[in-house]
């Protein structure tokens, strides 16, 4: 006789719990996340072999806070690629939107006007992005790349190809004031950190990005709006760099028309590293926080050894060319 299986109580429309569901679930973010978690962490023991001042508090703080611009930035940057396309010109936009927040103050603007305005600015530019690339069907590459002159050029236009000094505390206090002891742009990155995860994860609209990213053609017959899905996706881009454009600013004192020159290259740098596909539909928020982490250690470890510029630029294009590498062989194993 075949016992009967225990009755489980279930109330409501709650369904029971599986024990080995978390287990299930630990496994799949390991084996997500594990490999770059282990790159970051024997990049982490190697500079602190060589130099024993990489460990102390104030440099990881350092090192965090120089990563959270790039980050941000990175954020934006993962959506695009999502999609399958590129922006190239997230760097100068920083550059732009910082300077419009530097003449709105200069020009006596309040400080609650100009920083919509500098956002308001980075939508503005994002969204120039995504209606040339969708509406003109132009490749999102040729397209970023030939704003990215008109970007910075209108960054030197308006100030003069000088430096614009900001005196503005309040605004100064974004890019070095702290919370805790902990700096406000590391809480910026944070909560936009959360908020990126949200609606990649838990949102509709992120579930449109990657289904339009990994297959359009089933997009578009599945009711999406493909098109006004990149050109909010670019808007999206745009409105991160603006944010960082705003931070760096602050962190500056200034807006410089030549800010965020190569930051392109992290961005889409942090995005590989931390998987997301270049190709479209494969990738997440955690992911690309890890990745910034990774190009911060190494930037910062290569400083603390002196080791010149020209060479961190080497290790940088080989950090990329390795990313792009494994993305392109881990796309075959999951097809």
């Amino acid at each position: 006789m075949i016992p009967s299986k225990p009755e489980v109580a279930n109330t409501g429309n709650v369904a029971p719990v599986v024990s080995g569901a978390p287990r299930r679930r630990s496994a799949g973010w390991v084996k997500q996340y594990g490999g770059i978690l282990t790159g970051l962490l024997v990049l982490v023991v190697l500079f602190w072999r060589l130099s024993r001042n990489f460990m102390a508090v104030g440099n990881l703080l350092n090192i965090v806070l120089q990563v959270s611009i790039t980050a941000v930035l990175a954020f934006g940057m993962t959506y695009v690629l999502l999609l399958g396309e590129i922006d190239l010109s997230v760097g100068a936009t920083v550059a732009l939107t910082g300077t419009v927040a530097a003449l709105g103050l200069e020009h006596g603007l309040w400080l609650w006007i100009v920083l919509p305005l500098a956002l308001l600015a980075g939508l503005a530019l994002g969204a120039i992005n995504g209606v040339l690339s969708s509406l003109l069907s132009i490749p999102s590459f040729i397209v970023t790349l030939a704003t990215m002159g008109v970007f910075r050029g209108l960054a030197y236009i308006l100030s003069a190809g000088v430096p614009i000094t900001v005196e503005n505390e309040r605004f100064v206090r974004l890019g070095n004031g702290s919370l805790l002891s902990v700096p406000l742009p590391i809480w910026t990155l944070l909560v936009l950190f959360v908020a990126n995860q949200f609606i990649l994860s838990k949102t509709v609209f992120g579930r449109k990005v990657y289904l339009a990213g990994g297959n359009p053609e089933a997009a578009l017959y599945s009711g999406v709006n493909v098109r006004g899905l990149r050109t909010l996706i670019f808007m999206l881009s745009g409105l991160m760099a603006g944010i960082s454009g705003v931070l760096l600013t602050a962190r500056l004192y200034s807006a410089q028309p030549n800010a965020g020159m190569g930051y392109e290259l992290d961005a889409i740098a942090a995005a590989a590293l931390g998987g997301t596909s270049l190709s479209g539909g494969y990738g997440t928020v955690t992911g690309t926080l890890v990745g910034a982490l990774i190009i911060g250690v190494i930037n910062n470890g290569m400083n603390l050894l002196s080791v010149p510029y020209f060479y961190q630029l080497i290790v940088k294009g080989l950090v990329i060319l390795a990313a792009v590498g494994i993305d392109v062989q881990s796309k075959k194993h999951r097809s």
